[in-house]
């Protein structure tokens, strides 16, 4: 197998459809379908079943994906070995990412690295906290942007405090949200920002939102808003590009009178620094703080 036939699969597996991975491999819909048939001639088993809804994976195409996927491991492992004896700047940066500060913070921060790095390629994964450690664990990522106090015993940096506000088109005195009728709108989270939310609320007003809607996305959340059907509590990140006279924003303070904030971590074991990728990547975000 070529290291085109590895990218192949493993993209394939992904995707689990033809015109999206044909679309992350740059190449036509029909040469991709060639090339898998190419390839499953060379191997002499069927790797995906075609269907409807997408491609199946096969037991053949299970075994030859185990073996891509640590071909490919293997592959950029050396690329990054050989890219530290080198002057230049390039190779891979991979990152794992809440959808949150990917969708805000990490934008202009991109931007500017990989105007100073134009021969590193990036590579961005979002998902769950959860799904973001394995990640990390699993040495599939050089780093891993968190939101929330994570327990990791590698590196760990504090990146940025973001303030908590209670968001809304129409102005409510704080306590008269404990009676109000109209449903808070929160966005799925992970278990601890919810229970950030939820803690805060029980103690300020000793019951639970009367009326609820809960949306996938933030920006859903934060649109919801500002059509005025309801309110939401969200982090300042989210509402930088939101003017002043469309929304009223309300800090949210603890019992002791503290404001309510929510940290956001950068996390990466030592060893990655010896890339030169990562090592200009953390410098250029520690800069920005």
């Amino acid at each position: 197998m070529q290291i085109d036939d590895i990218r192949l699969m493993i993209t394939l597996a992904e995707e689990k459809n033809m015109r999206k991975a044909a679309e992350r491999l740059f190449v036509s819909q029909p040469a991709l379908s060639q090339r898998l048939q190419n390839l499953e001639k060379q191997i002499g088993s069927e790797l995906f079943i075609r269907s409807q809804k997408g491609l199946i994976i096969t037991a053949s195409g299970e075994i030859i994906l185990n073996y891509a996927k640590r071909m490919e491991d293997t592959y950029q492992s050396m690329l990054e070995q050989l890219q530290i004896l080198n002057s230049d700047i390039s190779g891979t940066l991979k990152i794992a990412v809440s959808s949150v500060v990917a969708q805000y913070w990490l934008p202009p921060v991109l931007k500017q690295y990989v105007s100073q790095f134009p021969d590193v390629q990036v590579s961005i994964f979002t998902g769950w906290s959860s799904e973001i450690t394995n990640r990390l664990y699993e040495n599939e990522v050089h780093l891993a942007i968190l939101r929330g106090n994570q327990n990791w015993f590698g590196e760990k940096e504090l990146l940025f405090s973001d303030e908590l506000l209670l968001v809304d088109t129409k102005k409510h005195d704080l306590a008269d949200y404990k009676e109000i009728q109209r449903p808070f709108i929160q966005f799925k989270s992970n278990s601890n920002y919810y229970q950030l939310i939820q803690s805060w609320w029980y103690e300020h007003f000793n019951s639970l939102p009367k009326h609820e809607i809960v949306v996938d996305q933030i920006e859903t959340c934060k649109q919801f808003v500002l059509n005025g059907l309801g309110f939401a509590i969200l982090p300042s990140s989210a509402l930088h590009d939101v003017r002043e006279d469309n929304l009223i924003k309300t800090p949210l303070y603890s019992k002791e009178q503290a404001r309510l904030y929510r940290d956001t971590y950068l996390l990466y074991n030592r060893d990655a620094m010896k890339l030169k990728q990562v090592e200009g990547f953390i410098k250029s975000i520690r800069k920005k703080k």
